[in-house]
């Protein structure tokens, strides 16, 4: 009997216990940690932060379904890793050992890189539910008294399509409440161009969001390092070319959301030589860690170099569709590990971005996600807006019901030419020629 044991409840950990559950047999324990006892639907969170969904409507009670399908269920945060003795650990000294562990975190917020910045400080974030939640209380607060709004992200952060989303989402909430004309914005980000995304740009990605911006009167600053965020007022360096000074801006606000740079979760950083100096779990080609392979990883936790350097810090955005093409490819090598072969699934890493933007939005498609790339391609309109919202209720019904390969992902993905696992090779004939 094999242990396997998953820390971390989200995107990533509940499909990925699904699906060992669907492909081991019942001798095999498989157990997932979380520290909250909902899954949380985080692509919502825009939605939540002006007042567009409730949490109960972007959740899901984990015990029931998990425990439904035989799946341990652990409702507290693993506090260490002891990878020599193969054993996850928690505050009150209890240890669970594994066979194979599944490190599928998400990340540790980096507020404290920008001084005055989050949900502590003097601006906003969307990054969690109550993050959300918080938001959309200092939103209507905002309501009474509407003034200049900034929205972006902070220097080193990798998650931009959440940040351009709000901005949208924000304009159009406000265009329905007639109080636009009152609301100067200004959208601020590290990225070197508007539509990067972390990316090197995907497809149109730069002219359709700058046409996007202007459409909507958001001003933008790109190449921006934010420096500081006092109450009401944010600190920015634009940075110029390599011969030219930085500009320098304080914009006022009434109301900002600024996304931050990631870290890797402290149990998972201080495990030595899993992870690079910010604490993401470095990974080979089967999602393995090369010190302990019986570790895997996945989603946002692990180690991706950035796509390219630019003048402020970016990172590489792990998209949903990419992290489930991580831990499909998880699944399948601990199968292989467990029945004594070595490992042979390899993730395609494709990144699928709906943006949603109130009322039309646009999707990114990049196959695979780092260049040079099979497909790259942009497209806006009301479909995506419309299948944003699919797409949520179709991940909660996966969450609830088990489901872990549903039609839309059997058929209308392949229908794209978009596959979670790489072909495998096919071994050489004789005839076959070097």
């Amino acid at each position: 009997m094999a242990n396997i044991v998953i820390v971390g409840a989200g995107i990533g950990g509940v499909p990925c216990a699904y699906d060992l559950r669907k492909q081991l047999d019942s001798s095999h324990q498989i157990t997932l940690i979380g520290s909250s006892g909902r899954f949380e639907f985080t692509p919502s969170n825009p939605w939540m932060a002006v007042g567009w969904r409730e949490a109960p409507d972007t959740s899901v009670e984990l015990r029931k379904p998990l425990e439904k399908h035989g799946i341990r269920w652990i409702q507290t945060p693993a506090s260490r890793i002891d990878a020599e003795k193969r054993q996850v650990g928690f505050a009150d000294g209890s240890d669970i050992p594994y066979d194979y562990l599944v490190i599928t975190t998400g990340p540790k917020l980096a507020f404290e890189e920008v001084p005055g910045l989050g949900p502590s400080g003097f601006s906003q974030s969307i990054c969690t539910h109550a993050h959300s939640l918080q938001a959309w209380e200092r939103y209507q607060v905002f309501l009474q008294n509407p003034g200049p709004i900034v929205i972006g992200a902070a220097p080193g952060a990798s998650c931009f399509g959440p940040a351009y989303e709000f901005a949208m989402i924000l304009d159009a909430d406000l265009r329905k409440r007639k109080l636009r004309d009152r609301v100067p914005m200004t959208y601020v980000t590290p990225e070197p161009y508007i539509g990067h995304m972390g990316l090197g740009g995907v497809g149109d990605s730069k002219g359709l969001m700058e046409a996007e911006l202007r459409q909507r009167h958001i001003k933008w600053i790109s190449n921006a390092k934010i420096t500081r965020v006092e109450d009401g007022n944010l600190h920015v360096e634009e940075q110029g070319e390599a011969a030219q000074p930085a500009k320098n801006h304080v914009l006022p606000f009434a109301y900002s959301m600024i996304l931050p740079a990631f870290l890797g979760v402290d149990a998972v950083a201080a495990v030595p030589g899993l992870c690079n100096p910010r604490g993401f779990v470095l990974i080979d080609q089967f999602q393995r860690s090369p010190k302990y392979p019986e570790i895997y990883s996945a989603g946002v936790c692990v180690a991706i170099p950035p796509v390219e350097v630019t003048q402020v810090p970016t990172g590489a955005p792990k998209t949903g569709y990419m992290i489930e093409s991580m831990t499909a490819a998880i699944c399948e090598n601990i199968k292989s590990a467990i029945a004594g072969h070595p490992p042979t699934a390899k993730a395609t890493w494709n990144a699928i971005c709906l943006a949603d933007f109130g009322d039309i939005g646009i999707a990114f498609v990049a196959l695979p996600q780092i260049p040079p790339r099979n497909v790259t391609w942009a497209k806006q309109g009301k479909w995506v807006h419309l299948a944003k919202i699919a797409f949520e209720k179709y991940f909660l019904h996966k969450v609830r019901s088990g489901t872990t390969t549903p039609v839309y992902e059997t058929y209308v993905m392949k229908a794209l030419g978009i596959e979670r696992l790489k072909l495998k090779d096919k071994p050489k004939s004789a005839g076959d020629t070097q």
